[in-house]
């Protein structure tokens, strides 16, 4: 679930560039945050935690970001992951998304940017992936994203619920075959449409799911939730 009223998140950053470093944390900071600053794999792996949040460079001097994310997942299945790296290739955005990062980050980036992504990660991240608390429908998102137009939300949400039962087949038949690539395909397809739609719990668990895609727990909440989805009434 969000992170209880007052509680500050905890953040490691991975960056070995020292401008960059000081940059980013301290706009991190401004969240405001508690920010852990390492500067290749072995101090990340020796920073400790846990954290909610990851930032890792998708390069670094002793290693890459996503094997980096590889090892940091056997500690902690819940926290949340953003690459960040100065790669603009599609190329590189669709490795990182497939190994396990909910976002990635081009650099140069703004502070804004940076803050904006951080803090919509933490909106959608919950606890567990059977016990999330995050509402179904996140009217006021879906509302500003739209102009307020009412009408246009109602209309986008309609499309995005007959288009749900075939998306969450492909997820559920990738899921049966073991096919990680492919659900994370999938899952990372269902998270932008969700986020038009204002979806926001599903959102949260395909996140999630995206993250550790063996999961049958994360599985079950997805179904669970879409089926409460596509029994609303719009």
């Amino acid at each position: 679930m969000p992170l209880p009223p007052g509680t500050m998140p905890s953040i490691l950053l991975v960056e070995d560039d020292p401008v960059s470093a000081l940059f980013l944390s301290a706009a991190l900071e401004t969240l405001p945050a508690h920010v852990r600053v390492a500067e290749d794999c072995a101090q990340a792996l020796a920073a400790g935690g846990p954290f909610d949040v990851w930032l890792i460079d998708a390069n670094l001097p002793d290693g890459s970001g996503t094997v980096l994310l590889q090892h940091l997942r056997m500690r902690d299945n819940l926290a949340l992951a953003l690459a960040h790296t100065a790669d603009t290739t599609p190329a590189m955005r669709d490795r990182l998304l497939q190994s396990g990062f909910t976002d990635v980050l081009i650099k140069p980036l703004s502070a804004q940017t940076l803050l904006d992504t951080v803090r919509t990660v933490l909106g959608n991240a919950g606890s567990s992936a059977t016990a999330s608390t995050y509402q179904d429908w996140d009217d006021a998102r879906a509302l500003a994203a739209l102009a307020g137009n009412r009408e246009h939300v109602a209309t986008l949400r309609q499309l995005f619920l007959s288009e749900l039962p075939a998306a969450r087949k492909a997820c559920l038949e990738a899921f049966a075959r073991a096919d990680e690539a492919a659900l994370r395909a999938h899952l990372h397809r269902l998270q932008a449409s969700c986020g038009f739609a204002g979806a926001a719990a599903l959102a949260d668990i395909a996140s999630r799911w995206h993250a550790a895609p063996a999961d049958v727990g994360f599985r079950d909440a997805f179904l669970a939730t879409s089926e409460r989805l596509l029994a609303t009434t719009y």
